[in-house]
């Protein structure tokens, strides 16, 4: 029988050739925790500063140049040395590695992702044995290698980077710091077996009537006369089919299963179904019946496609994905590595992070190529929530090479990574890398996309060949997956910013020409699957990094500067604050100010993106993916939840912009000139739009009531209301007229009325399906009213489910006013979070409205909102 067993036990690292102030030549530490990295452990000895406080990150930079060592000492048995295969699994090495066991050199390594086996059985002896890791400096290797074959362009890190497959984020990027991290970052096994299998590769298949069947094959360790039992197994173990004493004749073996229509549940993303998971065991045994090897492995039955077919009414084509026939608008979010560190991710941490984005309304994730592909137990998570992923190869941002020993190592990867996570139902997508295209226009290289036929390796954008000849044929070998070239790419032989096709990256707000976040609308793409604005984040992770140091707690110190890597980022803060709000400079205004600044930006992203998901045909914009959900480290970034998982305010208003039912306004205005001879003589009219948006599959009946305030004169209302029927999958546009209360202007010193308008979706009885406000911008020229009438009433939830009390027990917040308030955002004073279930809130009177909150412990709430005193 095949036998398995971790050796993470008795790990000490060195520093090769130390003598410095933080290890002695020659000393060993033990490592606290198995694998690791060397940043980790000296953390944990207290040897070296945290990185993430002050200025700390530029402390730490040796280690990254720096030659290490980890070795153990383990006992290998009289059967385990005697069996006929002794093998030794390395997962993962981080990065440039030389192995030896008893003093032999075993492997050399250069790929970070890139698990190894190495046969041992000469090697290892029984009784105590030595495994000696040994780790060259990652940095100097890639420097040394490119000055090989040469400096090429790039955005963000060193260049050397594009030489090295390693997370390239380590390197420095526009929200994280520069942290070369070295060590065995994941497990490494003793596998001792007579035969074992090897591969298994599952293809549940689903047709267009939802019929479903699965190809199972999978591979042996060697050609002998085996006999294997492949069984199907539903979410509780139970066989639902299977073929035993299936005679393998060579190295691999296949099983094939047509399902009886009903007996196969569909895997669907969250929000339209559920998501059952399957698994398939296969036993190996000889002819006598012993058990040589077993293994399962999950998988989910599941139809996806990626649609781009001409639209109606608008130039190109779509970019949607398509499950289980149903077409799926996609509103996520980007991923990064949730930490600088990875051996200090937990599955409980990827569960919160994941967990968060379900509950944000969210239903994609994009697994972003300047990272790493990620931990099994991620996309296990997305299997489970429903959770569709855009799978990014580990590209990002750069003119790779493609020389024979690059390429060679790039084709290991690729064939590991899609053979590890193919059977992962939530992966949708492979594309091949992140604005490596859009790099390659902006530098004007050799990029031609009529030419579909050459090799492109003799070009000045060589990774071409990667993109489009390796990468796409190890996938379609591989798995069924669809493969597309890059994020953003729009095929059809278009650049990468053409809006009609393909994927968009949409930085022209914040980058590029920095419009105004109101053109979302002009801004739109087929499928936008980058886009962002920078916000601070909670008051708690400043302090944080601030280390105590209370000298630097402004916005313009050395440290809030080194905990904002993106270039320029003073300069856009300040023009779409300056644009948008009067706002104060101390820090917990600035907090407010760019946090509400973000809300609002983001928000009006999704609401005018779903507003273009018209029906079939008719899917002008299919996804918006924000960038990004997470932070490696506690900075300022275009996160909406910082590293410690705290929402920032955006969080909660995309979270309402993506909610089953929402509703959406938008205000233009209209001037006519009855003498075109004439600049002085004109109308200006102030014009209102209401559309509404349904996630359902079902055609949904409600009442629209729209009323509308004027902060000039709180008596005053205007309201009407009228049935409506929004349309199944789709926005619907419910109302367009004269914004009520609005005179029309003859002149431009006639000053627009503060004119606000709720709209709200109603239920037959009486509930609330969906709100919004609508509010005059820029918010900057509004006089606010003094007194609001806000009102803040906590009691206990009586309808907490869970029964938590004491410190724990969640609160009921309910919120009132007199007139309309912009942007509430609540907290209480102290260094402990408390826990909303809702920010960034736009309130109008009589329509009082409630968040839950846990963690109080008997604090009291404190609003911030626009025009509260502060600026």
């Amino acid at each position: 029988m095949a036998r398995s067993r971790e050796l993470h036990e008795g790990w000490a690292f060195s520093q090769i050739g130390g003598g410095g102030e933080v290890m002695k030549d020659g000393e060993w530490l033990s490592v606290h925790s198995f694998p690791t990295t060397v940043h980790v452990e000296l953390l944990k000895y207290e040897r070296i500063p945290d990185p993430f406080i002050g200025l700390h990150e530029w402390d730490v930079q040796w280690i990254g140049e720096a030659e290490w060592a980890f070795r153990t000492r383990f006992d290998a048995s009289e059967t385990e040395v005697g069996a006929q295969n002794v093998d030794l699994v390395f997962d993962g090495l981080d990065t440039f590695a030389t192995v030896e066991l008893n003093g032999k050199k075993i492997l050399e390594t250069d790929n970070q992702f890139v698990s190894h086996r190495v046969p041992v059985k000469d090697k290892i002896k029984t009784g105590e044995n030595e495994l000696v890791i040994t780790f060259a400096s990652a940095f100097r290797k890639g420097r040394e290698i490119e000055q090989k074959h040469g400096k090429l362009n790039l955005w963000n890190g060193d260049s050397s980077r594009l030489h090295v497959r390693k997370a390239q984020y380590n390197y420095g990027w526009d929200w994280g710091p520069v942290l070369m991290t070295v060590g065995p970052w994941k497990p490494i096994r003793l596998e001792t077996y007579e035969i074992r299998i090897a591969d298994i590769d599952i293809r549940s298949r689903v047709s267009e009537k939802l019929g479903a069947s699965v190809d199972v094959s999978f591979e042996l360790s060697k050609n002998e006369h085996s006999i294997a039992t492949v069984t199907v197994k539903d979410a509780e173990g139970k066989v639902i089919i299977g073929q035993s004493n299936l005679t393998i004749k060579s190295e691999r073996a296949e099983a094939h299963f047509k399902l009886s229509a009903g007996i196969a549940e569909l895997w669907y993303p969250v929000g339209y179904g559920k998501q059952p998971i399957y698994s398939v065991e296969i036993q190996i045994t000889d002819k006598d019946g012993r058990l040589l090897d077993r293994k399962s492995q999950k998988f989910a039955f599941r139809r996806v496609r990626v649609v781009q077919d001409e639209l109606e009414g608008q130039e190109g084509r779509s970019f949607l994905f398509e499950v289980n026939n149903i077409r799926i608008f996609c509103g996520g979010s980007n991923w990064i590595p949730a930490d600088s560190f990875l051996t200090r991710l937990t599955p409980d941490k990827y569960r919160q992070w994941l967990q968060l984005l379900v509950d944000g309304n969210q239903n994609m994730i994009r697994v972003w190529g300047g990272g790493i592909y990620e931990a099994d137990v991620f996309y296990d998570i997305c299997d489970e929530l429903g959770i569709m992923v855009w799978q990014d190869f580990m590209f990002g941002c750069g003119q790779y090479p493609a020389y024979d020993s690059f390429t060679k190592s790039v084709e290991i990867e690729a064939e590991q990574n899609v053979k590890r996570l193919r059977h992962h139902p939530s992966i949708v997508i492979f594309a091949g890398n992140n604005e490596d295209y859009q790099l390659a226009e902006s530098l004007k290289l050799e990029l031609d996309y009529s030419d579909e036929k050459s090799d492109f390796r003799k070009t000045n954008f060589p990774a071409r060949y990667i993109y489009e000849r390796l990468l796409p044929s190890v996938v379609e070998r591989l798995c069924d997956i669809h493969y597309h070239r890059s994020s953003p790419y729009s095929g059809f032989g278009k650049p990468t910013t053409d809006k009609n096709y393909g994927d968009l990256h949409q930085w022209n707000v914040w980058h590029g020409s920095q419009e105004p976040w109101h053109n979302w609308d002009k801004l739109a793409g087929r499928f936008v699957s980058e886009f962002g604005m920078e916000g601070y984040p909670n008051i708690r992770t400043i302090d944080y990094w601030l280390g105590g140091d209370q000298s630097e707690r402004y916005p313009q110190s050395r440290t809030m500067c080194n905990h904002n890597k993106a270039d320029g980022f003073e300069r856009r803060l300040e023009l779409y604050l300056v644009e948008n709000f009067k706002h104060a400079f101390d820090i917990e205004s600035y907090v407010y100010y760019t946090q509400i600044m973000q809300a609002e930006t983001l928000a009006s992203a999704y609401r005018l993106w779903r507003r273009n998901w018209k029906g079939k045909g008719k899917e002008y914009t299919a996804g918006a993916l924000v960038w990004q959900i997470n932070d490696c480290w506690p900075v300022t970034s275009w996160a909406i939840v910082d590293y410690f998982l705290r929402p920032k305010p955006a969080y909660f208003a995309i979270k309402r912009e993506l909610a089953r039912y929402t509703v959406g306004m938008a205000r233009t205005e209209r001037t006519t000139h009855p003498d075109p001879l004439s600049a002085a003589r004109f109308t200006r009219e102030s014009v209102l739009a209401v559309w509404a948006t349904n996630a359902t599959l079902e055609p949904r009946r409600a009442t629209l009531e729209v009323t509308a305030f004027d902060l000039d004169r709180p008596a005053w209302r205007e309201r009407f209301a009228r049935e409506v029927v929004l349309a199944p999958n789709a926005a619907t546009e419910l109302w367009e007229g004269a914004l009520p209360g609005q005179p029309v202007r003859t002149k431009l010193s006639d000053v627009p009325r503060p004119i606000v308008v709720s709209a709200r979706l109603l239920d037959a009885d009486g509930s609330v399906l969906a709100r919004s406000s609508n509010w005059p911008e820029p918010y900057k020229y509004i006089h606010f009213p003094a007194d609001v009438g806000l009102k803040i009433a906590v009691s206990p939830d009586d309808s907490d489910s869970a029964g938590s009390s004491g410190d724990d027990a969640r609160a009921r917040v309910e919120l009132s006013a007199t007139v309309p308030v912009k942007g509430i955002v609540l907290d209480v004073e102290g260094a402990e979070d408390a826990h909303w279930s809702d920010q960034a809130i736009d309130l109008v009177p009589d329509d009082p409205q409630v968040v839950f909150v846990t963690g109080l412990k008997g604090r009291e709430v404190r609003a911030r909102y626009l025009g509260d005193g502060s600026a």
